[in-house]
């Protein structure tokens, strides 16, 4: 039975080159067979003594082997051969040349909150960053130094204690990197731009296992691809972001509860809030986002969904007030308000660590789309459909319709070229996650539902190429509506493909570049064969 190993560093152990730990010699740090079926114990045994203490490998007998492995989405899940815990940041590319050496394909992970397709397609080793915890804020006060492992709910804590902020995803309980390579939207882009924005330097272990540094200054073109397809180029290590004084003690929220009928009453409203900028949230970095969803409520009806809103203003509810005057203004099943500190709003406005959106292994099938204005007709189409497939599949109950709305002012501030995000003219993202548990039997009309509702968006704004925030992409996407329709953003992200990794190794979160031979993909690639070297391997 595999357990447990830990690594300790002993003059006692032989120190093993990663030539040696492989049957024959490799080309380049790739080889063209696979040792992927090792027992952890073998790997502990070949790998341990060159690694930092604590450092950890575990196999599927270990009793932590689920702990490591469990999902927030099994839908689409990779397979898992071995996990390896780095405790250092010097130990992420030994493990990766390890890794190379013996033909093992490497994902890099935090909290396992992707969602995509892509991912089901990786077999191999998961390189597990969460003992990369670190959080050190700088003596100057402008920027903190966070590990590769950490997310959203320590760095927002620790930061307002300190009397600080910096920009995260709106969820507590995802990582911080996982989102910002791929952008990263938050409650805070009306003031800062998307997460990457903030990035001041990167920390980044390429596929070939060499660590460099990447920012303006040192490797900028990567820098560029790593703010908006990071998730394509390497693990990151270690990064510095800007941090802002935190402002206001308390920021005010609200949600409502409304009734079908209200619908499009709601929907008008909230096309005037956003759009209008004279009046409202589009230019009003102050109010700083706001979400609803069709979901279904038992005390109130089984079969027939409600829309949930909720809006969060940095400052007092008389500040916040008369921006919600329209809303008030529409008869509510229910209201709730309150001011609380920062990292509380996700708590209070249904993103938080109890909240459904963190809850692990059920099935979420996902697909978004991102758009500039609420088409009332469309969103009254997808209520309908909501209720019919919630009747015809009970199972289905826990599924939400999700509508965001994002300040868009410092996202507008700066130029979309600086970076590889290519979105930031769609201020509404919108997405479906059918939710149920997991039941084979039922994955069919979950996909059905979810195309079929991120169709009614698209066609619902047919002026509007679609596009895909890639952090909630199903997977099966065009690459150029997730990283942009402009030619040169793509040819621009190939060529740095081809300098940083030209055997696109990072190819299993919505790639680039797909490769044409998953090795994984296929049980008997992993019998010795010779396969060849162009393995998928990524960094999330």
């Amino acid at each position: 039975m595999t357990r447990l190993h830990r690594f300790a560093v002993s003059s006692a152990l032989l120190l093993q080159s990663l030539a040696y730990a492989s049957p024959e010699p490799c080309l380049n740090g790739l080889c063209h067979f696979t040792r992927n079926k090792l027992a952890s114990r073998t790997v502990a045994s070949e790998l341990g003594p060159q690694l930092s203490a604590n450092c950890n490998v575990y196999g599927p007998d270990d009793t932590q082997f689920g702990n490591c492995t469990t999902r927030y989405d099994p839908f689409f899940t990779p397979k898992i051969q071995m996990v390896v815990q780095p405790a250092t940041e010097d130990d992420v590319p030994k493990i990766v040349r390890y890794a190379n050496a013996n033909g093992i394909p490497f994902l890099a992970m935090a909290r396992r909150h992707g969602m995509t397709s892509t991912l089901s397609e990786f077999d191999g080793m998961q390189i597990d960053m969460s003992l990369l915890d670190k959080i050190e804020i700088q003596p100057d006060g402008k920027s903190v130094v966070l590990g590769g492992g950490v997310f959203a709910k320590n760095i927002m804590e620790k930061l307002w204690d300190a009397g600080y902020v910096t920009s995260s995803g709106s969820t507590s309980c995802v990582g911080l990197l996982g989102p910002a390579l791929g952008g990263g939207r938050g409650r805070l882009e009306g003031y800062y731009g998307v997460v990457s924005d903030s990035f001041l330097k990167l920390n980044v272990v390429l596929a070939n296992g060499t660590a460099i540094t990447v920012s303006e200054t040192e490797h900028p073109d990567l820098f560029w691809a790593m703010k908006g397809a990071g998730h394509n180029f390497g693990v990151v290590t270690n990064l510095e972001m800007k941090i802002y004084p935190r402002g206001v003690d308390t920021w005010y929220y609200k949600t409502y509860i409304w009734t079908q009928d209200k619908l499009e009453a709601v929907f008008e409203a909230s096309n005037d809030f956003h759009n209008d900028g004279n009046h409202a949230g589009h230019h009003l970095k102050e109010m700083a986002f706001n979400m609803g969803s069709y979901t279904i409520i038992p005390s109130i009806s089984e079969t027939e969904g409600v829309i949930f809103w909720s809006f969060v203003y940095r400052g007092s509810k008389e500040e916040a007030q008369p921006y919600l005057d329209a809303f008030n203004a529409i008869e509510a099943v229910s209201t709730e308000d309150g001011n609380v500190p920062y990292p509380e709003i996700p708590g209070v406005s249904g993103t938080g660590m109890n909240s459904a959106l963190c809850d692990y292994g059920l099935n979420h099938v996902h697909y978004p789309a991102g758009l500039k204005v609420w088409n009332v007709t469309t969103q009254r189409q997808i209520y309908e459909l909501y209720n019919e497939k919630i009747r015809e599949y009970p199972e289905f109950q826990r599924t939400t319709v999700n509508m965001e709305d994002y300040s868009h002012e410092g996202v507008d501030a700066i130029d979309p070229d600086t970076s590889a995000y290519p979105w930031r003219d769609r201020g509404l993202l919108s997405f479906i996650a059918v939710t149920y548990d997991p039941n084979p039997a039922l994955d069919e009309a979950a996909i059905a539902w979810a195309q079929e509702t991120r169709d009614l968006w698209n066609a619902g704004a047919p002026d509007l190429l679609p596009s895909t925030y890639v952090n909630y992409a199903h997977g099966d996407e065009s690459a150029e509506s997730m990283y942009g329709y402009e030619p040169w953003r793509l040819e621009k992200l190939r060529g740095l493909k081809a300098q940083y990794d030209p055997d696109n190794l990072f190819s299993y979160y919505n790639p680039i570049i797909p490769n044409m031979n998953p090795r994984s993909t296929h049980e008997s690639n992993f019998q010795g064969r010779q396969i060849g070297a162009k393995s998928r391997s990524r960094g999330q």
